[in-house]
């Protein structure tokens, strides 16, 4: 439910609280001090272990540490606020630096290109860029709404407000924070227990069969994986998921048809980013992303490679696939708390395999796509901690919107660090052979080239996975988070996601018992939902912090 629901006269009465500012001294030289290191812990983990932690609930705490240090000018620190625009800096330079920046410009080093890093990083920057700019502008639409699970985003809200409040929230989150990290320390992916207790039911159970089927379909003498199955269905989840977001963008007020049908029982006047916004901003991005193709061409020598009609195509297929992929891999965040960017990224791979595009110009566009999606999906992650902070200001919408935007600019010096950061870096590691796994599967699929059939197998099973998301709808996103689950595969995950929503509904039954009013039940829902949300945002946050604790052993 929206936090907007003060009177009008309230609305226009009442003083606008003035929202901290990301420049204020105190706060920037932390968020600049926090972003280096969330930096040096992202390249440091995406090059030994292959991942990339979520470093928000490090930041939040060290925000409210420092708040409580007997310092006048540090004591600013102990606004929610404050902390929130730290840990989203540290966010953003961690899955920036690692994601969006080493992994892209590690693909034409992994191929022996070493005079084309610096291209790919320009390419890199400017996808990283547009990739913030377009969330900056859609987040809180019907496409990607600020009522959506955001799981990583929950669970840093929940932690500075349990920090400034304490109580019996404080108790059942840390509860569930300690059992997170200790599940996780047993190699236990409680993140996924985390994330069954927040967002839509349907989305999460088909999350979590796609864990679970990934994770036996070996044992039974079938590699998904190998054979391209995930990937397919992907494809036609992806592409019936962009015709619903343009069903969304078209769609107003009152219209019909499925987008309307499924967004029914949510209130357009609720939002802050209306359908026309919605399209005015992803329509930008498609144009921004194209020019930055541009640029990599011309930088990249792709120019001289290519006719001019091939030049033109790989220009717009490199667009299309730099704003696909941050759309699927944001939806994917948004409903699990995961995101298959490297599978998504995979997939153009393979069309441009299957298009023949020649060596190098296909490596550039897998690098240029690969700086979309991670940092998108995160700043909707601290975009939700932040609209769950300012959910009580009166009046809220001014407040939220200044927040946000407040918050896209501590992001951006986040990113600006991360860039330091790795432009410094980037030669002493590669040179090192600490290079991110997964930018040498890249290389390696562009050298072997494809298994015959592999085309045919993906677009057989695309014919699935566009009917699963066609009948889930734009709400739920069954087609693409069941791609997500069998891409992600991660052992024992499906059985966390699948058991915490087994428990989530035993729950909420027993909540009920006895109950027969629907004014009664519906408000014993809602309980249930808040106390299972503490629960889930305690877990994730407890696994995030294991994700860091892997800094020790990857030094």
């Amino acid at each position: 439910m929206n936090p907007n629901t003060q009177t009008a006269s309230e609305a226009t009465s009442a003083p606008v609280e003035a929202h901290p500012r990301a420049f204020e001294p105190v706060t920037l030289v932390i968020t600049a001090l926090m972003s280096v290191l969330g930096a040096l812990i992202g390249i440091v983990l995406i090059t030994s272990l292959g991942v990339s932690p979520n470093t928000a609930v490090i930041g939040a705490l060290v925000a409210m540490l420092i708040g409580r240090i007997p310092l006048g000018v540090l004591a600013r620190m102990r606004s929610q606020h404050r902390q929130n625009l730290v840990q989203s800096a540290i966010s953003g330079s961690t899955f920036a630096a690692a994601n969006s920046l080493l992994t892209p410009i590690a693909v034409p080093f992994a191929l022996g290109r070493t005079d084309l890093v610096w291209p790919m990083l320009g390419g890199a920057v400017i996808g990283l860029a547009v990739d913030s700019w377009v969330l900056y502008r859609v987040f809180d639409s019907r496409l990607l709404p600020a009522t959506g699970s955001w799981p990583a985003g929950i669970a840093a809200a929940e932690t500075i407000k349990a920090g400034d409040t304490g109580g019996r929230k404080a108790a059942v989150l840390g509860v569930g924070a300690v059992v997170g990290l200790v599940g996780a320390l047993f190699k236990f992916p409680t993140s996924a227990a985390g994330v069954g207790f927040l967002g839509n039911i349907w989305a999460l159970a088909m999350f979590g069969i796609g864990l679970a089927v990934g994770q036996y379909a070996p044992d039974f003498g079938y590699d998904l994986g190998a054979e391209r199955v995930p990937h397919g269905l992907m494809v036609g989840a992806g592409l019936v998921a962009l015709v619903q977001a343009l069903l969304l963008m078209r769609t107003r007020k009152g219209g019909t048809g499925p987008a309307a049908a499924a967004e029914s029982d949510n209130d357009d006047d609720e939002r802050t980013v209306e359908a026309p916004q919605l399209r005015r901003g992803l329509l930008e991005g498609m144009g921004l992303f194209v020019c930055g193709a541009i640029v990599v061409a011309i930088a990249g020598g792709v120019a001289g490679q290519l006719s001019v009609p091939a030049l033109v195509g790989w220009v717009a297929l490199a667009g299309i696939a730099a704003i696909v992929h941050q759309l699927i891999v944001g939806l994917a965040a948004m409903h699990s708390g995961w995101f298959p960017a490297f599978a998504v990224t995979l997939i153009f791979l393979i069309i441009g395999l299957v298009l023949h595009i020649p060596t190098v110009p296909l490596a550039l566009m897998v690098g240029y796509t690969a700086s979309t999606g991670p940092a998108f999906a995160d700043l909707g992650y601290d975009f939700k901690a932040g609209w769950l902070l300012r959910r009580n200001a009166v009046p809220w919408q001014p407040f939220e919107i200044e927040g946000r935007r407040q918050q896209y600019l501590a992001q951006l010096v986040g990113f600006g660090v991360a860039l330091v950061v790795v432009a410094v870096a980037w030669k002493s590691f590669f040179s090192d052979g600490r290079v991110p796994p997964v930018s040498e599967v890249y290389v390696a699929t562009i050298k072997g080239g494809l298994e015959p059939g592999t085309m045919t197998t993906m677009l057989l099973w695309a014919i699935p996975g566009a009917l699963v998301q066609f009948l889930g709808g734009p709400s739920r996103q069954m087609g693409v988070l069941l791609a997500t689950g069998l891409l992600v595969a991660t052992p024992d995950a499906g059985w966390m996601v699948l058991g915490a929503l087994v428990i989530r509904q035993a729950y909420t039954m027993w909540r009920r018992r006895g109950l027969t009013a629907p004014e009664a039940r519906k408000e014993s829902d809602e309980q249930a939902e808040n106390d299972l949300s503490l629960v889930g945002a305690g877990l994730v946050a407890g696994s995030s912090l294991n994700d860091v604790g892997q800094l020790t052993k990857a030094l």
